[in-house]
């Protein structure tokens, strides 16, 4: 079986999607949840933010403010760059030790990453990438309706990311999760019934999605 790249921008629903597959018995690696432990008190990112963009980005326990930290980086393009540098590295790191402790499961091993690349495919050894995609103003909306966003701050997390465009370029599946959760369901039954049928390059062409 696999091992997916799982990738999609800020409101499509990514999440969901990965609950779906560890439903059907998939190991998930969460960027996202890893990114909260890289940043946490002692984690090997928490200091260097700190010494980045100083105290006022922790609260009064002492823990990472993250709307605070949000509201200078996703405002400032330098500050940003500067976050990814960061957190990126320290990321990475912890993803590549799961990635390879996940090496010994016979079942489909699900890395979600918000921000995946092309260089994704090489530096944590991924066989295929799915994007889970809806349109931009789709995305939005959600942020605003169902997670409570400012539409401001949606919008400049929406563009802070890599395009839409950008994204299906890497895909080999896309899971469309622009309409009701009966579809979205749907689409990863559909997606796990390609996983299920997925073959290396050596042994035949992977089934197209």
């Amino acid at each position: 079986m696999p091992v997916v790249g799982l990738t999609g921008g800020i409101g499509a629903g990514k999440s969901a999607v990965a609950d779906g597959l560890v439903e059907r018995g998939a190991v998930l690696i969460d960027a996202d949840l890893i990114a909260r432990e890289v940043v946490a008190p002692g984690g090997p990112a928490y200091q260097p933010l700190v010494d980045r963009f100083g105290p006022t980005i922790l609260d009064e326990h002492g823990e990472l403010d993250r709307p605070a930290l949000a509201a200078l980086a996703f405002s400032d393009p330098a500050a940003l760059a500067d976050l990814n540098a960061i957190t990126h590295p320290a990321i990475g790191q912890v993803m590549a030790e799961r990635r390879a402790a996940a090496a010994r499961s016979d079942g489909v091993v699900v890395l979600a990453i918000p921000l995946l690349t092309a260089k994704h495919r090489q530096s944590v050894g991924l066989d295929v990438v799915v994007v889970v995609d809806c349109p931009v103003d789709v995305a939005i909306e959600r942020l605003v309706e169902q997670r409570g966003f400012d539409r401001t701050d949606a919008e400049q997390r929406v563009a802070a990311q890599i395009t839409r465009e950008e994204r299906l370029e890497e895909a080999d599946f896309v899971l469309d999760n622009s309409s009701t959760l009966e579809h979205l369901e749907a689409e990863v039954e559909r997606l796990w019934q390609w996983l299920a049928a997925w073959r290396p390059a050596a042994q035949g062409a992977a089934p197209t999605a």
